[in-house]
């Protein structure tokens, strides 16, 4: 097993950085390391927006494109931006490492 680092930056500018397993997502991994603001209440089943996250600068163009199912989930979620994911839809692999994540304010 191998794993990978990825840093959650909450709203008010407190982090916590996680080893995360490859092939997971990054909604797993944050859901495993107690990551506050990351409810993911449909389990990562692309069915609600509850993991969205914010991709820091740098790190969106290394990230999968999101497909057309995420794309109209994000739109229901609280202040979508362009940088905006769903967590559940981020694999983690050894290219993202160092992988910094903005958890929203809110999530609904």
């Amino acid at each position: 097993m191998t794993l990978t680092t990825v840093r959650f930056i909450q709203h008010d500018g407190s982090e916590q950085v996680v080893d995360a397993i490859d092939g997971d997502s990054v909604m797993r991994a944050a859901s495993t390391n107690d990551v506050q603001g990351i409810l993911a209440d449909c389990g990562g089943s692309l069915t609600c927006a509850t993991c969205h996250v914010y991709v820091a600068n740098g790190w969106y163009d290394k990230l999968d494109p999101p497909g057309e199912i995420e794309e109209s989930i994000l739109e229901i979620a609280v202040d979508p931006q362009p940088e905006s994911r769903l967590s559940c839809q981020i694999i983690v692999k050894p290219e993202l490492e160092g992988l910094v994540v903005r958890v929203p304010k809110e999530q609904f």
